[in-house]
């Protein structure tokens, strides 16, 4: 309908534009190979910023702190598997639940895919263990527990985005991707990641996200008119 508002029966079906997609996508890849490029032109070694915010978080510890920057870790590791899911199964309706929540879950696992495969080639060394506060493993960059919680916020905000035509969706964005910024953070504060792993690790959460909304914007069901 020209001049007037969206039609009800086609309203919640818009997503984001392919213009976004590419501008958000081009400038995450630019950006994530920049940081790497960065750390390896560095021998692999901790910026001057990565040893100074390391050092703040050490400075800062407490127990309460320490405490809450554990619990967002553990929800990376489970709850973000979920949240993709469900993103997914919002994005793709009327398919069948099962086949939107697989194809979440199957993102989720290539983006792990990838991430790992990236934190191989890179071969960066942690934090000293000594500094932990919890059990880490693997290679430092990007940080595996920063990109699946950006993924999977970026999942479900997109399922948001596609379906929720309330107000609300905004604050549930916006706390979505509240959780998935603590989650970072939280890792340099307890010690396992340095700052740019996990500066790498959001670029990369928000790219896959961006490579995601395209395959599933293409998965979806065509328009009854």
């Amino acid at each position: 309908m020209v001049g007037g508002a969206a039609d009800p029966a086609t309203a919640d079906r818009a997503g984001p534009s392919t213009r976004f997609l590419v501008v958000v996508g081009a400038t995450c890849l630019v950006g994530l190979v920049a940081v790497i490029v960065w750390v390896l032109v560095d021998d692999l070694r901790p910026t001057g910023w990565d040893a100074t915010l390391h050092a703040a978080g050490l400075h800062h510890r407490a127990a309460a702190l320490t405490t809450v920057a554990v619990a967002v870790s553990a929800t990376s590791e489970y709850l973000a598997y979920v949240a993709a899911a469900v993103g997914a199964m919002l994005v793709l309706r009327p398919r069948p639940w099962w086949f939107g929540a697989a194809a979440g879950l199957l993102l989720m696992a290539v983006e792990q895919g990838v991430r790992v495969a990236i934190a191989a080639l890179v071969g960066r060394s942690r934090p000293p263990e000594g500094d932990w506060e919890m059990h880490a493993a693997g290679f430092s960059m990007p940080s595996g527990h920063t990109a699946t919680a950006t993924c999977a916020a970026g999942l479900l905000s997109l399922g948001l985005v596609y379906c929720v035509r309330a107000a609300w969706r905004f604050a549930v964005m916006a706390a979505l991707a509240l959780w998935a910024l603590l989650d970072g953070v939280g890792r340099v504060y307890l010690g396992v990641h340095w700052p740019t792993d996990v500066v790498a690790g959001w670029l990369l959460g928000v790219l896959f996200t961006v490579l995601a909304a395209a395959l599933l914007a293409r998965m979806r069901p065509p328009l009854r008119t």
